[in-house]
């Protein structure tokens, strides 16, 4: 049969157009905005506490009036067997159980990467690092912590169960650096996530020590209540961490976190993920109001004590202010052993 295609419609098969097909990187970078994922890093301020401060293990107390002293008689306001307590002059950069590898949170957003070195630099734990003292220490702190949080959740206080305040008497007394470290401590467990909140609202210091770059947070949601405060989470390279900076200081933070809309913006970052543990850093009691208010919000407080620095009065002091928490637990913090006493290091083969 003859070919009745108008001549007009014939193409030679050589010169139509093919469409290229778009490669998979092409694809994907369409879907994904990768420069999200790249942060630059501001300059971090001098550090508020002390970089010799070391964190030794707790003791539970629920009147906080236990007296005595530690191992070492000079180093220590309480006596009590089970104190551990890790020297003053151990340094060396120690990590956690879960390997260092990069981090997507589950849904799209910003990636903050955690300063190691500042880590390093000021004592703590180092995401990746090898198992060593401070680690240990910390391993017997948060295991006691999460396993007095399963019986506050037993007993019908499941939101409670999830928040832990940490404290202290006075400034300087290493509750920041208690604070990071537990946070990324339990950040290494399987099964739980970790929200710092940097909660000392008139001298916050978590994301400086953390060589984070600073933005709006905790007191912004509570004093607009537009603002979704988990719009205000930053997402961190250390699985299983997040952090809430404090946010636009204020002469009106007392009131503002004594204030319903406190309950409901807690509620919105526990709702927000079901396997969230919260720790709150807030001021030192005898210093700041806000710390006795959040106290009545969380299911523990974990009191750091500083040897040779916490005055037994001012301990007692402080544990009346914060005795809206049934749960006080005690971390003697900068203990000195004697020399040649075994540490958690010679197990794991680092010098003590």
């Amino acid at each position: 049969m003859p070919d009745t295609t108008p001549s007009s419609d014939k193409r030679p098969a050589s010169t139509a157009p093919r469409a290229r097909e778009a490669s998979l990187l092409e694809r994907a970078a369409k879907v994904y905005d990768f420069s999200q994922h790249v942060r630059s890093r501001a300059a971090v301020p001098p550090l508020a506490h002390p970089a010799s401060a070391r964190t030794a293990d707790r003791t539970t107390t629920d009147t906080g009036t236990g007296a005595g002293s530690a191992p070492d008689a000079d180093a220590a306001v309480f006596t009590d067997p089970t104190f551990l307590a890790i020297p003053e002059e151990l340094r060396a950069p120690i990590g956690q159980e879960l390997p260092d590898e990069f981090h997507l949170p589950d849904e799209p957003g910003d990636v903050a990467m955690i300063d190691r070195g500042m880590l390093a630099a000021n004592g703590m734990m180092v995401p990746g690092a090898p198992v060593g003292p401070l680690a240990e220490e910390f391993r017997l702190i948060k295991r006691q912590l999460l396993i007095t949080g399963a019986r506050i959740a037993e007993s019908g206080s499941a939101d409670k169960a999830r928040m832990i305040l940490v404290c202290s008497a006075r400034p300087g007394d290493g509750k920041t650096f208690c604070a990071i470290n537990l946070a990324l401590s339990i950040a290494a467990e399987r099964d739980t996530e970790v929200l710092l909140v940097d909660a000392d609202v008139a001298k916050p210091d978590v994301v400086a020590q953390l060589g984070l770059i600073d933005g709006p947070g905790l007191l912004d949601a509570l004093g607009d209540t537009r603002i979704d405060v988990e719009d205000l989470v930053i997402q961190t390279d250390v699985p299983h961490l997040s952090i809430l900076p404090a946010g636009s200081k204020t002469s009106m933070d007392t009131e503002l976190l004594a204030s319903a809309r406190t309950k409901s913006v807690i509620a919105r970052l526990l709702e927000a993920n079901p396997r969230r543990v919260v720790i709150f850093d807030s001021p030192p009691a005898l210093a700041a109001s806000p710390a006795s208010v959040l106290a009545m919000r969380v299911g523990q407080v974990m009191l750091v004590v500083r040897a040779d620095h916490t005055p037994e009065n001012e301990l007692r002091a402080a544990v009346n202010l914060l005795d809206g928490c049934e749960h006080i637990q005690l971390v003697l913090n900068a203990v000195s052993f004697v020399q040649g006493g075994a540490r958690f290091g010679s197990y794991y083969g680092h010098a003590s």
